[in-house]
């Protein structure tokens, strides 16, 4: 076991590395600019958009609204808390400004998969609207790269066990038993209870949890952090200096910090800024792809707003936090890190960042086993939906009190993986996005969104 952990890990430095990095960020600046910054031109006019009731007057299964909510349940979760932590610990303040500009780019990124979702989605036997990675490369590329689809669905069922199953229940669990000395046995009985209660609905009852959760922790969540901030104003400026400064030089070892170069806020504030929003991972068109919508385009533009509200609104909450307060100084890393700086300013701040944790990681499960089931139904047909729904459902108290560094590291390895057939499908596919947006603002008329034309019509 130790020399295929040793393999493994090999494996992941290398579909981790620079090219990936390179990739991820490439796709994305190469649709914002082949769309003239559109996703960030119009992010106003995704919100109005995602409260529009004439959105839902389109054919799918649930409403844009629950579809971006479901996306957002699998997104954000760890890697809003504790993956933001690691980065900066390991990068140094500067990191937060490089997650930033994943963001930003990858708005587009999301952009592009949801419209091809939508675009090229189908309907299953029983109905249900289908769609994703694995169908916009065979119904948009053809039959010659169906293979490519298959490899993006055989990494992406087995990904979910991993990184949306075993490893959420057990942060679920360690952190209750560290903040609140529930033990873990009880929790993977609770998180059994819950998750299959929720599975049996399929994807709308998961929506209309989702739909009800993530926006009242969002909201929680983000309302402490300004707590902390609105208490702590006089730093925001320096601590907004540093991090824009630590991402172009150097930041020397002081106190419980060990140094890093920039290179080091660069790769860790990539990484982790992807592995929070999931932008060109192919994992949020799954749930679009099943949203109640009339054009692609629109959905689009809801779908972009996931990577906003998750790395720009969450991930700037805990990073700010963890600046400003200096607890990057202090050693401590991961979800501890984040829990000891609200501690610091918030009293009882740590049973805040445990409780959001726990429901992040709760509806991340829910929103990875969507992801899971339509991955195995694209394999296999959708006889082996319920099979794949008890095996989700007795992976969760394996998860919740077993040791996972093995696993942990199989998933990351599956999930980028699953990257690399999904950015090569948005390159060979980016003129079907680029002509349907600019279909979409040619013909738009009076009582439709207000989007002006802002690229070049050939």
């Amino acid at each position: 076991m130790e020399l295929i952990t040793q393999w493994l890990g090999a494996i992941n430095g290398i579909v981790w590395g620079a090219p990936m990095l390179i990739g991820l960020l490439g796709i994305g600046i190469f649709m914002q600019i082949r769309l003239s910054f559109l996703p960030i031109r119009k992010l106003g006019t995704g919100f109005k958009l995602l409260f529009q009731k004439n959105e839902q007057r389109g054919e799918g299964q649930i409403s844009p609204f629950n579809a971006l909510m479901t996306a957002l349940s699998a997104t954000i979760g760890t890697g809003n808390i504790a993956g933001v932590a690691t980065a900066i610990v390991m990068g140094g303040p500067g990191a937060l400004f490089w997650m930033w500009m994943t963001a930003l780019v990858g708005m587009a990124t999301k952009y592009s998969e949801a419209v091809l979702a939508v675009r090229f989605r189908e309907t299953d036997k029983n109905g249900n609207y289908v769609g994703g990675p694995m169908y916009y490369i065979k119904n948009g590329l053809g039959k010659k790269w169906i293979w490519l689809g298959t490899l993006f669905a055989f990494f992406g069922s087995i990904a979910g066990f991993g990184i949306g199953n075993t490893v959420q229940a057990n942060s679920v669990a360690d952190v209750l038993q560290s903040n609140f000395g529930i033990e873990k046995t009880i929790t993977a009985g609770i998180l059994v209870v819950l998750v299959g209660a929720v599975l049996i609905g399929g994807i709308k009852r998961i929506s209309d949890v989702a739909g009800k959760l993530v926006p009242v922790m969002t909201v929680g969540y983000f309302g402490a952090g300004v707590v902390v901030l609105a208490l702590n104003i006089p730093a925001i400026p320096d601590a907004f200096a540093l991090i824009i400064k630590s991402a172009f030089t150097p930041v020397a070892a002081q106190g419980g910090f060990a140094g890093a170069a920039v290179w080091a806020a660069i790769r860790f504030g990539i990484a982790r800024g992807v592995f929070s929003n999931e932008a060109g991972m192919g994992s949020a068109p799954i749930a679009h792809a099943a949203a109640k919508t009339q054009n692609p385009i629109r959905q689009g533009l809801i779908a972009m707003l996931g990577t906003f509200i998750d790395t720009i609104i969450v991930c700037s909450v805990t990073g700010l936090t963890i600046v400003i307060t200096g607890g990057w100084l202090t050693g401590q890393t991961g979800a501890t890190l984040t829990a000891a700086s609200f501690s610091a300013v918030i009293p009882g701040g740590n049973y805040i960042v445990a409780i959001a944790l726990a429901i992040f990681a709760f509806t991340t499960i829910l929103g990875w086993s969507f992801y899971g089931e339509k991955c195995i139904q694209y394999l296999l047909g959708p006889k082996a939906v319920v099979p794949f729904r008890i095996l989700w459902i007795i992976a969760l108290p394996i998860g919740a009190t077993q040791s996972l560094t093995f696993v942990w590291l199989l998933a990351d390895t599956l999930n980028a993986m699953m990257a690399i057939p999904n950015l090569i499908a948005i390159a060979l596919l980016s003129p079907v996005v680029y002509r349907l947006t600019k279909d979409h603002i040619r013909d738009v008329n009076a009582d439709s969104i207000d989007i002006k034309p802002v690229m070049k019509v050939d």
